[in-house]
């Protein structure tokens, strides 16, 4: 056998495989053997020492039936439908379970802090706070907050040595949790701001009222705008017939021009009838006369001769007797009797008519053109009176809305906080803490802990030792050390 530290290093560069692990197992087995024993029976000795620890269970639901309310400016809240609880929700409700205020609490409550121990070295005068924070980091490590995976529950564990204090410190934080779950869900002062808010809007509601009656007292309208709109129907009625009087007016004008040039082609008289007929005085005075001509003639004949002069007179006045006898057969009476013209007294009368409808119709223009005058000044000063109105009511419509929204608001927050202070939420406990009555068997652990490790360190214990171990082991060594084959090996047992 060689041995020497050049041997050491040359096996350094050479790489371990699994045969040479079974070889190192095969050469040290009784090292490994006494390494093995010997620490499991100082982690089964630690397994007996420990003391009794006890677990309690606490799970969790986390649910959505009561829908959070939304604070919003609508009339009517968006509603909210019930959604699948998301991981991070679990988680959220985890973390809020694990805070360290919550915790703080909680060590409070369960008087832990005798509980918590303290360090060796450190400050046995130590105030309230450091304790109560050293007493939250050990609840933190004893604490277990886990989200179930495919379930809505949270599951929270908690061990400790006394079994009353594991279901004590659970259900204490349950109380706790539950609390600030409704804290952190909710707006505080919520009712107290709605209630407010609405008594304002109440009070601007009444005074934008009084000044709506105040306005219709002062200017005498009630609704501008329903006054308007009558007044431009009638405005739109009477320029309707103010262009229908002018219309009528230029037509009656233009008639009258007709009839006036018709009267001047039209005579004002006609004659309606003609009658001929003889004198019948003159016939029968100047027959009588002839008839006494004749008589007197005759009468002169008888006592004178025809060539007397007397007799020639009356001869003579005979003939001019008869001759204007004659003259009067011949010339006739003519009567002739004339009365007005109907076609002229016609179109007399209506020029008279349409000069009447005329003066009507100018007339009644005159007045529609003032009525529209008037109708017009009248909408621009109710157009004014409008606009008042209008931003008075709606300030008046907003207040009301405002009022009704806010008194919606406060019901709404009413009932959440009536609801919260009965303990109505999102998350339940599902299963509360109880007293757990069998220890963990933790030694179980400790065991199978120690028996790894004892495996493990026996291992290498052995391969540490092997590789320190400056002997030749086998023919191979030898060659690699030598640079020459090997003729023959002995054993060490038979050297």
């Amino acid at each position: 056998m060689f041995e020497g530290k050049s041997h050491i290093e040359g096996k350094e560069t050479q790489a371990i495989t699994a045969r040479d692990f079974l070889t190192i197992g095969f050469r040290h087995s009784q090292l490994i053997l006494n390494t093995f024993l010997g620490i499991f029976a100082v982690a089964v000795v630690i397994a007996l020492l420990l003391p009794k620890m006890y677990e309690a269970q606490m799970k969790i639901l986390v649910r959505h039936e009561r829908a959070e309310p939304v604070v919003t400016p609508e009339r009517e809240a968006p509603v909210q439908q019930p959604a699948q609880v998301s991981e991070e929700e679990l988680q959220s409700e985890a973390e809020l379970i694990r805070s360290r205020d919550l915790l703080g609490k909680v060590v409070v409550a369960c008087n832990l802090l005798d509980s918590s121990g303290g360090s060796l070295w450190g400050n046995h005068q130590e105030d309230s706070d450091q304790k109560i924070a050293r007493a939250v980091l050990k609840l933190e490590k004893d604490l277990t907050v886990q989200p179930i995976k495919l379930t809505n529950l949270i599951s929270v564990s908690y061990k400790a040595r006394d079994p009353q204090q594991t279901a004590r410190v659970l259900n204490s934080i349950a109380g706790l949790y539950l609390e600030k779950h409704l804290a952190m869900h909710r707006a505080p002062g919520q009712f107290e701001f709605f209630h407010q808010q609405a008594q304002e809007y109440g009070k601007a509601l009444a005074e934008a009222e009084e000044k709506l009656i105040s306005f219709g007292r002062e200017h005498g309208v009630v609704d501008p705008t329903l006054e308007k709109d009558i007044n431009v129907r009638k405005l739109a009625e009477f320029a309707a017939e103010a262009k229908g009087a002018q219309a009528i007016i230029a037509e009656t004008r233009q008639r009258m021009r007709t009839l006036e040039s018709q009267l001047t082609a039209v005579p004002n008289r006609e004659t309606t009838q003609v009658r001929t007929s003889d004198n019948p005085q003159l016939m029968q005075t100047m027959k009588s006369k002839l008839l006494e001509l004749e008589l007197k003639r005759t009468e002169l004949l008888s006592k004178f001769e025809p060539t007397y002069r007397p007799v020639q007179e009356v001869e003579k006045q005979i003939a001019q007797t008869q001759a204007a006898i004659t003259a009067a057969q011949n010339s006739p009476l003519r009567d002739e009797t004339t009365d007005r013209d109907p076609t002229y007294e016609a179109l007399r009368g209506e020029l008279a008519k349409s000069r009447t409808e005329l003066a009507a119709m100018e007339a009644r223009a005159t007045a529609m053109s003032s009525l529209i005058r008037t109708y017009r000044s009248e909408n621009e000063q109710l157009d004014r009176q409008e606009l008042l109105h209008q931003d008075m009511v709606r300030t008046a419509k907003a207040n009301e809305e405002n009022y009704l929204l806010y008194l919606r608001k406060a019901e709404e927050a009413r009932i959440s906080d009536a609801l919260d202070r009965q303990r109505f939420s999102n998350v339940v406990v599902a299963q509360p803490a109880a007293v757990p009555y069998t220890p963990q068997a933790r030694w179980v652990l400790v065991v199978l802990l120690g028996a790894m490790f004892a495996g493990v360190a026996s291992v290498m214990v052995a391969i540490v030792v092997d590789r320190w171990d400056p002997s030749f082991r086998t023919p191979e060594e030898v060659e690699s050390f030598l640079g020459a084959p090997v003729v023959a090996a002995i054993p060490k047992n038979l050297g």
